[in-house]
Parts: C-alpha cells; structure tokens; sequence
C-alpha cells in the first residue's frame, strides 16, 4: 500500500511545532508495517535543504490564477529518515527561510496544486493521501471536485487535525486561484463567510483524525467555529493518539544530553544534566527543578507564567527554568523574574538544549488551554521527568494522577491558583525520595511510541481499501 503523506513541516527538515515531528515520525514507523509511506513537503531555503543534497524527479509549470510558476520535484537522496522524501520547490513562492507568514495563501495553495499535478505523472499513483491541518486542506477538495484531477477522485484522502485553531481562511475573490470545478459545488469550500481549507477538508475528506480521542470530543464542542461540522461528520471522525519517536528521544543513545542514562542508571544520568543545567542558569541543584519547553502562547497558559511563577517561588524551595518563545507581552512579562534566584528562562528555541531538560529537569510543567495531543509530556516521561498537566485533550489521555495509582499529576483548569496547587504537590512528592524514584524508573518504561499509533493508522487505510 503506498501511502503519502503531504504536510508543511516534516522533522528534521522544518519544524515549527508537533506537527513536524508527526510528519517525521509516523511515515517511518509505517514502513516498517511494511507500507510503502513517503512525504512531500515545501522545499524552503533552511539549514537541512542547505547541508543536503536533492536530485531533481520532475519539473513543469503550474498555474495560479493568471499567473505561471516553475516549479521542481526534489527528492532527497540520503535515505537516513526511514522514508522517502520529496520537497516541492517553487522558487518564486516556496523558497523562503520561513515556513509561515502573511503570504501562507498563495505559497500553499501553489505547493498543493504543484504537489497534485506531479502526482498525476507517477506511474505508481499513492493507495491513500493524506494531508495534515489547513495547509494542505484543499488537497481533498481538488482531488473530489477539480477537472484535471478526475483520475484521482476515487483515491482515498485521509485529514488528521493537528489544530484546530488555525484554518486557513481567505476570502471568495481568490477562489480563482484554485484549479476549475463546477462551480455549484463551491459550498464545500465555504465555511463561515470564506474559503476555509480545514472545513473543506473537514467536508470531503474520506476519514478525519484528530490526535488523541479527548481533542476530538473537545472539537465537538468547542473548535473555533466548526463544531457543527464536526458534529455533522462525527461518522468519519476518529481520534488516534500521537506517538513519539523513540529511536530520537532516547535518554540511553541521546547524542544531545550531557550524559545518557537508563533505567538502572536514572539517579546518576539525571543528576549530572540536572547539574549542567543548574550550573549554567545559576539554579541550585538540591532543589527540585520545574521545566517548561514550549510556545509563550495563550493556549499554554503561558499568559499567566509570570504570575503563577512568582507564587510557587514564594511557597516552595523550588528551582524553575523556561524554554521557549512566542508572543512578545508574555516573554517581556517573564524579564522581572530573572532577578530571583531560583528562576531563569532561555528565550528562543533549541533543539539541544530541549533535549537536556527533559533529561535533567525533576518536573515538567505543562498548564496547556488547548493541547490536542500533547508530545512534550510523551519525552519527560521517556527522560524519567514527571509531567505537571491541565487535564484536557491528549494530556488527559496520556497522564493519570498519582493519587489515581498513576505516575503524574494533573489539575483541573489553567489558573494560578490550580497551576501552583499542583506545583506543591509535586514539591512534596519529591520530597519521598524512595517513591520519587521509583516513579520516575516506571515512566521511563510507558510505551508511547509510534508502534500502536501507526499500526491503527495503517487499518484505517486497509478500511478505505476495502
């Protein structure tokens, strides 16, 4: 069966958010299900597409609106991710240091009619598409609907929802843009007034998937303005579970952590990235140490971290450290605390340095409004670091609260008060050495890896085959 997978971000490659690391990982774990599973994705002008070596597959000329752009199918010739890749370059659109801007709506819909076009040129056509969020939501629409897609129409087109908050919008005087269909079908496009690529994909999709089961009920109920199709489609709607890749986020062969570590070997691998961390942010290493690794955005709570921050420092001998970056009010509201002493945050994103504090942090915290699946509570779980969440979406899925005989700690609702009641919890349970310990040896060992996740996957294809 050969599957193929069409996203904006794919990891190592570009990532931005989850999304990236899906794309990276899933294809992968698909192929050793002995499915043919490749990605296709933006060629943009980064690092990786810098340090590697693409030959050319295809080239030609697409058409949007009235305007003509070239465009080659790279493929990537080390075979190192477990998956063939295929970037699409459209030099005049695509070829950024950027993934997303202002001109999103251009610069996609040219890669997915791009992505189309080849696509309609393979001697060996995919089984299955399948396309992830709003930037690649029109692929469903175009393959159902558009004329010169009509080989296509009876290939099954799978969406998994990543977030729902973000949908693509743009308005009806750039439906032209989109390659010609009878136009009395236009509805499909339309969700609220504009185009909306994730409600059309929503509507013509053959399966839609959402990241964990809870995030798909949450959406029935509260999706930015698509319950009711959501609810009107909950036929074909599934939520499957996110996994993670355990070959990269492994604390034993980790090339990014200062010292790796097993089970057996937990108290001292722990301790000395714990040290490094401490010695390099000025944090003492007796305390227990609070991590955050994210986006400084609303929907982790993050509105709030200045706040919640200060009054856990004031009510516990804690150490917390941040990574992160995002919006600007929220970083700013963080520079007042670098003045305690047991605080101190690194603005920005890093890959390396993400990886050393889930290994050397004691507790992550995670007070997320919004988190469809969640990844960063899969990693500190596999890093022996306790998760600190807000029970909702995949989070709820995937942590149970140790006064439930489980191995984290949950809270109900983003607010100082239920954020920092947590925070105390687990500064007492840290405080029982014997248990903290031992907790932290059995979440090391939870299998939240891609294995079931891709298999289930691969059975919703098998379903749309048969």
């Amino acid at each position: 069966m050969n599957i193929l997978h069409i996203t904006a971000e794919c990891y190592p490659i570009a990532k931005v958010g989850g999304l990236a690391d899906v794309a990276g990982a899933l294809p992968k774990y698909q192929n050793e299900l002995k499915t043919n599973s490749n990605v296709v994705m933006p060629f943009y002008n980064n690092t990786f597409t810098q340090n590697n070596n693409f030959e050319k597959v295809y080239n030609n000329t697409l058409k949007l609106g009235d305007q003509n752009h070239n465009y080659t199918i790279l493929k990537i010739e080390d075979d190192a991710l477990g998956f063939d890749l295929f970037c699409v370059d459209v030099p005049s659109l695509l070829y950024k240091d950027y993934v997303y801007s202002v001109d999103d709506t251009d610069r996609f819909l040219a890669f997915q009619i791009a992505t189309l076009d080849w696509v309609l040129t393979l001697e060996k056509k995919p089984d299955i598409i399948h396309t992830h969020d709003h930037h690649t939501g029109l692929i469903p629409f175009m393959v159902s609907q558009c004329f010169k897609y009509e080989s296509l129409k009876f290939t099954p087109t799978v969406l998994t929802i990543h977030n729902a908050q973000y949908q693509g919008w743009f308005a009806h005087n750039k439906v032209n843009l989109i390659p010609q269909f009878n136009f009395d079908n236009v509805g499909l496009l339309d969700w609220g007034g504009n185009i909306n690529p994730l409600a059309a994909a929503i509507k013509c999709s053959w399966r839609v998937t959402t990241v964990s089961p809870s995030y798909m009920e949450e959406l029935k109920q509260k999706a930015n303005g698509l319950e009711d199709l959501l609810n009107h489609e909950s036929a074909k709607c599934v939520g499957i579970l996110n996994g993670i890749d355990w070959k990269v986020w492994n604390p034993e062969t980790d090339s990014h952590i200062i010292k790796n570590y097993k089970k057996s070997t937990i108290v001292s691998g722990k301790k000395a990235n714990k040290d490094w961390l401490c010695k390099k942010y000025n944090l003492d290493n007796k305390k227990p140490l609070f991590v955050f690794i994210g986006r400084l955005v609303h929907e982790k709570g993050a509105d709030l971290f200045s706040e919640i921050f200060k009054k856990a420092l004031s009510e516990n001998d804690i150490s917390i450290l941040l990574l992160g970056s995002g919006d600007k009010t929220n970083e700013e509201s963080l520079k007042p605390l670098l003045t305690l002493p047991n605080f101190n945050a690194h603005i920005g994103y890093d890959e390396k340095l993400s990886h050393i504090i889930y290994a050397g942090g004691d507790f992550l915290l995670m007070p997320s409004r919004v988190e469809p699946c969640g990844l960063n509570q899969m990693y500190s779980l596999r890093y022996g670091t306790v998760p600190i969440v807000n029970a909702i979406g995949g989070l709820k899925d995937t942590i149970i609260d140790i006064k439930n005989d489980g191995f984290g700690i949950r809270h109900n609702g983003v607010n100082i008060e239920e954020t920092t009641k947590a925070i105390a919890r687990a500064t007492a349970f840290y405080q029982n050495k014997k248990e903290f310990s031992n907790n932290s040896k059995k979440i090391m060992e939870i299998d939240h890896s891609w294995n079931n996740s891709a298999q289930e996957y691969v059975k919703l294809y098998q379903s749309l085959k048969n």
